[in-house]
């Protein structure tokens, strides 16, 4: 997802989001972000194997109604089942074998009673109906729900987003990142005369009077904010990829009138998919395909069918936000929310407290982009100019088990910190098979933050405990303090955390070396008496000099 990050815009971002919650602090928690955020016990003894979404969109009304049919598997003695779904939209029935069951409101959680036995290991079917007027995303796609809007010939183009909102403001589900459903088929009946473009691949269309329902099968893993309606006049165009397991399809709608330019300004798709299949490894939804697809926002990671509204433009809306014109290189919609296939869509966290693991990861695949194509240093240009954009405000990662997410920082720092971690890693090809480990590793899984932490320190063979922690968990920035005394370089770190003592390096009279530093000031002897010290860009880390 995008961030405003640009100094003239940032305030204006956040005011916009502060209604919603996203990327802003909450300290005090509710009951209710208790019900979004944790794996209650409601949650925890049943495990999602298969949705089929049967949703009817009516744009001139803003109404949709439909039902969730939800296949799981018993994993543990329960009776209560919990749905989630956000008023204004209402459950109007749910029903297991043939029979309605009751079910008990609490806010945005639907307790359901169910009546029949539910043996451990046994498969079990409920559906759920549920009709309504769906939240309106005010700024799509930061505060969620369905964008109603119109082509430039009046037609109706519509789109849904919900990333930290979650999918519950516009359809009954399991509401929690934890538990990704294995499968799914979505069914979406547009308006006469215009498509539905959901994720996975077109399996039919059927005709009902004078409307189409499209159904679109996943049959990968997906979380349940990559779920996503798209409706609009599409014109439809596409390629095929000889990727690393193969051919993969690559489709593309648009809207008719812009069929010509998405034909030019979409070849940086297969330029994105060559350059991530070799950092990261292959593309994880082979099975899918993978579609981009235009909607009248600015763009979102939804899995094999991630949207695009930048306009057709290089940059961020035209913007560079870092400053350095290497951001120009390229459409930032297409390669941003491209590269989330593989760090949200495949590997996903398990709670938003840990969203840096999408969007650290993500950010930084921007200039690992400009890496495969520019070099190694127009790539470094560009993360280090993305440093005015952090804040430092508050920690990375959010409060757990209340759907509360970390700081912006998330994004620059994040990806920061990992050009800092490939640094001291200091052998490309290695970090190269890191990254592309990690894909492999936690293929199609939702993991937490430390897994993610023991997996780079196993592979780098460099405890990053401490390294985590100060970058992930505070809003301090390791400050190298030192000072020359004539032939004497005195130095250590200060701002930091514990057991912090990463080493940097330097150029010492226009001489590379490591220095060590600690928390405890060590001195070395120079071989001059006029010497002066620079610290190595890559590292982000602050300096002063006594």
């Amino acid at each position: 997802m995008k961030l405003y990050v640009t100094a003239t815009i940032l305030l204006l971002f956040c005011l916009t989001i502060s209604a919603q919650g996203l990327l802003t602090e909450k300290q005090i928690f509710t009951h209710q972000d208790t019900l979004r955020g944790s794996i209650t016990p409601e949650r925890a003894w049943w495990d999602l194997t298969y949705y089929h979404l049967n949703v009817k969109v009516e744009p001139d009304t803003k109404f949709i109604s439909g039902s969730n049919t939800i296949q799981y598997k018993v994993v543990d003695t329960q009776k209560d089942l919990q749905i989630d779904l956000q008023p204004p939209l209402k459950i109007t029935k749910v029903t297991q074998n043939g029979e309605e069951l009751n079910v008990v409101d609490d806010g945005n959680a639907h307790f359901i009673k169910l009546k029949n036995n539910q043996p451990i290991g046994s498969i079990q079917t409920i559906e759920v109906s549920y009709e309504g007027h769906p939240k309106e995303a005010v700024r799509a796609p930061w505060d969620g729900g369905f964008s109603w809007a119109k082509d430039d010939k009046g037609n109706d183009f519509v789109a849904t987003s919900c990333q930290g909102l979650g999918a519950s403001v516009w359809w009954p589900c399991k509401d929690h990142m934890y538990d990704e459903v294995d499968s799914m088929l979505i069914s979406v009946n547009a308006p006469k005369g215009l498509m539905d473009v959901s994720n996975g691949r077109l399996r039919s269309i059927e005709q009902f009077g004078d409307t189409k329902t499209y159904n679109w099968f996943v049959k990968n893993p997906i979380n349940n904010y990559g779920v996503n309606v798209n409706i609009g006049d599409y014109a439809h165009f596409s390629e095929v990829y000889d990727g690393e397991r193969g051919h993969l399809d690559m489709d593309y709608y648009v809207l008719k009138d812009h069929l010509d330019k998405a034909k030019e300004h979409f070849k940086d798709a297969p330029k994105m998919m060559k350059a991530f299949e070799y950092w990261f490894g292959p593309y994880p939804f082979y099975e899918d395909g993978y579609k981009l697809v235009e909607v009248p926002y600015l763009g979102m990671e939804h899995q094999s069918s991630v949207t695009y509204g930048n306009h057709f433009m290089n940059g961020y809306l035209g913007s560079d936000l870092s400053g350095t014109g290497w951001g120009l290189k390229f459409d930032f919609i297409i390669i941003h929310e491209s590269g989330h296939e593989w760090f949200a869509n495949n590997i996903t966290y398990k709670d938003i407290a840990d969203m840096w693991i999408h969007e650290g990861f993500t950010a930084y695949s921007e200039n690992l982009f400009l890496d495969y194509y520019y070099g190694k240093e127009a790539s470094a240009d560009y993360v280090i100019g993305t440093r005015k954009n952090i804040q430092n405000d508050r920690p990375i990662i959010g409060h757990y088990d209340v759907n509360n997410e970390g700081s912006g920082d998330m994004y620059y720092k994040g990806a920061n910190m990992l050009h800092t971690l490939r640094q001291l890693v200091d052998d490309d090809d290695k970090w190269r098979q890191i990254l592309r480990g990690l894909n492999k590793t936690f293929y199609h899984q939702t993991v937490t933050t430390k897994q993610i932490e023991d997996y780079l320190s196993q592979e780098t063979g460099i405890d990053l405990t401490a390294f985590f922690n100060e970058y992930l968990r505070t809003t301090d920035i390791p400050t190298l303090e030192y000072l020359l005394d004539k032939n004497e370089l005195k130095y250590h770190w200060t701002h930091i955390v514990d057991n912090f003592d990463m080493p940097v390096q330097v150029w010492i009279n226009d001489k590379e070396q490591w220095l060590f530093p600690k928390a405890d000031w060590q001195t070395i002897i120079l071989d001059s008496n006029n010497n002066v010290l620079k610290v190595d860009r890559d590292f982000y880390v602050n300096v002063n000099k006594l």
